[in-house]
């Protein structure tokens, strides 16, 4: 019986196709835009945590001061070599840790130049923020202790300032001194907070606190937690072991802060899973939309049909089976339009990644649940013109022009 119900829904459709397509466009509408939405945010989800892991694994920064505001701290002492031996001697779960002070400074090379981050390292930067060399190599340990004039720069540096030429062994003047590029470093491409991750150059920390900074102190020490190893406990004994070395008293408040990249992780993607939450709820209302839609066209075609419901009703059939039929055409043409929105929520989603320049995340789940959405839309909408048409009294329905 259900087949030959099938049979007649799809011919009822196949009848009107203009107007059953105009009936389920609410309903492909809302499915896409559901499924687009969702998809979009689990790929910027994605991107957020791509990028920050990029910076590196269980990575935690401290800064001097306390932030204020966007972009402000308050004034405190800077670290110092010793602080870093320190953090590396006294906390067990710390893997590494990469002192480094940095100032904005213009970079040229023969006709080119390029205001860009100067920034004072030693070879543990490398490590913490997993960072590779794409050509040439690392500071040697001999350049590092005396401070030699050699630098390893960045994609962005690379391509502003040489072109295509090839950067290796050529000088290049930062600031008021000439250094030789040794190095460029594979590309990271932009950074969660919107700055250029490769355009910096990078010198050997002594040869930043001789020939720019003038004097030995440290602006930021990048500590990357050991593989296992609680980063809320590190960050909790780093905490300790600095009160402790700048002697802050139990009831001052700390002249700095260290800053956990996973839990900077977790506010960034709680962020934009509620914000696709919500624009997904936004999107879901349109499937509302369509379901009235369906309910309306049903009733049309419930009065245009009642010469045959009263026949069907005179020669014996049934109220369910009537009702079954008009049930049966509505989740039909609901089902209709959960397949073309998925259809169509899949090749917008592929645009838009690309568009956007994001991954492009597969959900099967929230497309398996906007189809069933579609057809429980069917169901809620098409019963009560499917209950009304099985209602009616065959002589009624018999008399009906």
């Amino acid at each position: 019986m259900l087949t030959n119900t099938l049979r007649l829904a799809l011919r009822e459709i196949r009848r009107n196709v203009l107007r059953s397509f105009l009936t389920i466009l609410g309903i492909v509408i809302g499915v896409a835009a559901v499924i687009v939405m969702v998809t979009v945010g689990a790929g910027a989800t994605a991107q957020v945590t791509e990028q920050i892991a990029s910076l590196g694994s269980n990575l935690l920064m401290i800064r001097t001061g306390q932030r204020m505001g966007p972009g402000q701290t308050t004034a405190a002492p800077p670290f110092d070599m010793d602080d870093v031996e320190a953090l590396g001697r006294d906390i067990p779960a710390v893997a590494a840790v990469a002192p480094s002070a940095s100032q904005r400074l213009v970079a040229v090379y023969g006709n080119a130049n390029w205001a860009t981050m100067v920034t004072g390292v030693d070879n543990q930067f490398f490590i913490v923020r997993n960072w590779a060399v794409a050509s040439g190599r690392r500071f040697l340990e001999t350049e590092l202790r005396a401070g030699k004039a050699v630098c390893v720069v960045g994609a962005t540096i690379a391509r502003e300032l040489f072109g295509p030429q090839e950067p290796l062994d050529q000088l290049i003047r930062v600031g008021t001194f000439t250094c030789t590029v040794i190095g460029v470093l594979e590309a990271k491409g932009q950074s969660t907070f919107g700055s250029d991750q490769d355009d910096l150059v990078l010198v050997p920390l002594r040869t930043f606190q001789r020939r720019v900074a003038g004097n030995r102190d440290i602006g930021l020490i990048q500590v990357s937690v050991a593989e296992g190893r609680s980063t809320d406990k590190a960050k909790s004994d780093i905490e300790y072991l600095l009160r402790e070395r700048r002697r802050i008293t139990g009831s001052e408040s700390d002249n700095f802060q260290v800053m956990d990249m996973k839990e900077i992780t977790k506010m960034l993607t709680g962020t934009t899973r509620i914000l696709t939450t919500l624009l997904g709820a936004v999107a879901a209302v349109s499937l509302l939309v369509g379901g009235i839609g369906i309910m309306n066209i049903m009733l049309v075609s419930v009065t245009e049909r009642t010469r045959e419901i009263g026949i069907r009703l005179a020669i014996g059939a049934l109220e369910r089976e009537v009702l079954l039929q008009f049930l049966v055409e509505a989740v039909v043409l609901s089902s209709f339009g959960g397949v073309i929105g998925i259809l169509l929520a899949l090749s917008a989603s592929l645009g838009l990644s690309r568009l956007l320049q994001i991954p492009f995340v597969f959900n099967p789940g929230i497309m398996a649940v906007a189809f069933l959405f579609s057809a429980a839309v069917g169901i809620v909408f098409g019963f009560f013109p499917a209950r009304k048409a099985a209602r009616l009294d065959p002589i009624d329905a018999l008399r009906h022009e």
